[in-house]
């Protein structure tokens, strides 16, 4: 039988958790995912995790934060003034913003604090700094 290898197409079910058990994504009910190992289209420990699996085989492993979406880091936080957010910029608890830069690229950011004078913008990834456990299923090497 197969394994899987650098280089393989494959197409994975997947369902992704944090370790007090919280679901945060999964293919259940839809298309498995595609991708190319190899090719850093899935975090790192994903791919890892599927090297080495035979079509039909099914696994669940625990990501460390380094593996997945990396430390959470503190110099990914910034405290903006609130009066330097333009005014049609609706600001809520929770909720993701795109920044543009000066050099017109952009990026995502959540806001994680609301007072008065100022707002807390987070440009980590949401899910960094935990270790995070997948549920696989390796359905084909395509």
């Amino acid at each position: 039988m197969t394994h899987v290898q650098q280089g393989n197409l494959v197409k994975v079910h997947y369902t992704g958790r944090l370790e007090d058990g919280t679901e945060f994504d999964t293919s259940a009910g839809i298309e498995p995912m595609e991708f190319t190992i190899g090719s850093s289209e899935v975090i790192p420990g994903f791919e890892q995790a599927v090297l080495g699996m035979v079509p039909g085989e099914t696994k669940t492993v625990t990501l460390a934060a380094e593996d997945a979406y990396g430390p959470h880091l503190e110099e990914m936080i910034a405290v903006v003034e609130r009066k330097d957010i333009p005014d049609d910029v609706e600001l809520i608890l929770g909720h993701q913003l795109e920044v543009t830069q000066d050099d017109g690229s952009s990026f995502v950011v959540m806001v994680t604090e609301l007072t008065e004078e100022s707002v807390t913008l987070d440009a980590n990834h949401p899910l960094a700094g935990k270790n995070l456990v997948f549920d696989l299923n390796l359905v084909e090497i395509v």
